[in-house]
């Protein structure tokens, strides 16, 4: 089979930058495929990727330090372009006969960059990026810095404080950069990946949501043959378009199982059979088994506790299921490259477990199933532009995330039937609004939450004392960082307004103002 779609591809060498995943997708918006690997990805490995190109992310060590993360050899022997990114730059300095050492000018956050005017012109990467003499700001974070360059290499950029900032070889397609282009912060930071991409590297772009689909339903149908196949199918954006995208390749040997747990957005239920079973034809068994999940949660407030449960119920129910469907040899997830790359975070060392993941791990073991996992090399945002090319409703492919154990993380300590009952009418309302309001797509994600306290309030001449209802709304590109979002004033009125009045047990709504970090997206 021809894999044109990864004809070109680009490889990231991952020394622990919290933006890595950043990169990458920066490359993927270039039309490349590109992948993230470890550091110490061995020689062999690396030759055997044939990369169009290479970049060395950023990294928290000195390139001095006992064990810190090294330079492979095959990285400069393939002779291929190569971008180097803060601690990638110092890498390269050092391996290529320069000085890096430690400063007393450490710098963190904005920054000025200057053209020294010393591009080579061979091939540049910086040309026409630099405006005359003033270059753009960038974003810093670094304390090391490169004092010397070999006399292989020129200094295309100073930050205002005279530090190194842009380095590019005179002999080779060798750069390196000491600021972070792939972050928001950086002014044109995007354009600069894409030079390097394009310009530099040769990239054509090739990389498309429509050359993925065809590629993917192509090998699909070579993997599957006449087996059968069954999906849990959630409702989220990802198990929806893996059952969209399977539909399309397998038709009638698709079985999605729909199940709910009681824990679900207001007529989500009613909506996902209208879509995926209606009128997309694709054979949907919907499981009512909100009493199962209900009582089990009974008296649990621990998060991680009621995670396991639900996740636990989950497998049991979907296992009883499936094992009623004939013929089913594989099981289909919504796994994308974020979770591929989290997953294998103990091989770079920079991954923390900061609460368990929504997917289910080692259901294929328990039922005897092989894996399908179409979506795995994609990023959230190029599997939204999948599902509008399946034809997905744009309000399905553009809902904000919701997470796997539903409202039952949503709905702070005990989760009951009333207390659920009560969010799905506060969110929906909440939702409601921001819809009407043309806020929802400038918003990354925004959900209600269920306080379990109480407080006193006047609601006609008399005294309540009921249940509080928090909103959050965040801004993120990455959701490895987010800002909370400056809802307006009388948006927020009109929402308050609209669930005190129409919800009955909620006599007070909050607006939830905490970034992240420090606190996380969800609440639990």
């Amino acid at each position: 089979m021809t894999d044109a779609i990864h004809a070109e591809k680009f490889l990231i060498l991952d020394y622990g930058s919290q933006y890595t995943q950043i990169i990458a997708r920066r490359v993927r918006e270039c039309g490349s495929y590109c992948e993230i690997h470890p550091w110490s990805m061995d020689d062999q490995a690396i030759r055997a990727f044939n990369p169009l190109g290479i970049i060395l992310s950023g990294g928290h060590r000195s390139v001095y330090d006992t064990g810190a993360p090294d330079l492979r050899q095959a990285v400069l022997e393939l002779k291929v372009p190569v971008l180097g990114i803060c601690y990638g730059m110092h890498l390269l300095a050092r391996a290529c006969g320069g000085v890096v050492q430690a400063s007393d000018k450490r710098e963190y956050g904005a920054a000025q960059l200057h053209a020294t005017g010393e591009e080579t012109h061979r091939k540049p990467l910086f040309g026409h990026w630099f405006q005359e003499n003033r270059g753009p700001q960038v974003w810093m974070s670094h304390g090391d810095h490169v004092v010397e360059v070999s006399q292989e290499f020129v200094v295309t950029a100073r930050s205002a404080g005279g530090l190194v900032a842009a380095i590019e070889s005179t002999t080779r397609e060798v750069y390196g950069v000491q600021f972070h282009p792939e972050v928001d912060h950086t002014e044109n930071g995007a354009a600069l990946i894409n030079r390097f991409v394009r310009d530099v590297c040769g990239g054509h772009g090739l990389w498309t949501a429509s050359g993925f689909i065809d590629y993917e339903i192509a090998a699909i149908r070579e993997k599957i043959g006449s087996d059968h196949v069954v999906l849990g199918l959630s409702g989220g954006v990802d198990s929806s378009v893996v059952a969209a995208l399977a539909h399309r390749a397998l038709g009638e040997q698709l079985t999605c199982v729909f199940v709910d747990n009681g824990l679900l957005r207001l007529h989500e239920g009613e909506e996902v059979m209208a879509t995926f079973a209606k009128h997309m034809g694709v054979r949907v068994l919907h499981i009512q088994a909100q009493d199962r999940f209900l009582g089990r949660l009974a008296g649990v407030t621990d998060p991680e506790q009621k995670r396991r449960i639900i996740g636990h119920t989950f497998i049991e129910v979907f296992e009883e299921e499936a094992g009623k469907i004939p013929g089913v040899r594989w099981l289909a997830q919504g796994t994308i490259y974020p979770d591929v790359i989290e997953s294998a975070g103990g091989k770079t060392g920079v991954a923390t477990n900061i609460k368990s993941h929504h997917n289910v791990g080692g259901l294929p073991e328990r039922m005897g199933l092989k894996l399908l996992e179409p979506l795995r090399e994609l990023f959230k945002d190029e599997v939204r532009q999948v599902g509008l090319e399946l034809g997905l409703p744009r309000e399905m492919v553009f809902r904000h995330p919701f997470p796997g154990p539903g409202l039952g993380v949503r709905i702070l300590g005990e989760v009951r039937k009333a207390f659920a009952d009560v969010l799905r009418q506060a969110d929906h309302i909440y939702m409601e609004e921001l819809h009407q309001s043309g806020h929802y797509e400038k918003i990354a994600q925004a959900f209600a939450v269920f306080l379990p306290v109480k407080s006193v309030g006047v609601m006609g001449d008399g005294r309540t004392y009921e249940h509080v209802i928090a909103l959050r709304a965040v801004a993120t590109r990455d959701y490895m960082t987010a800002d909370w979002y400056p809802m307006p004033v009388d948006l927020l009125k009109k929402i308050s307004n609209r669930i005190i009045n129409e919800v009955q047990g909620i006599n007070r709504v909050t607006y939830d103002i905490t970034s992240k970090p420090p606190g996380t997206i969800e609440w639990e």
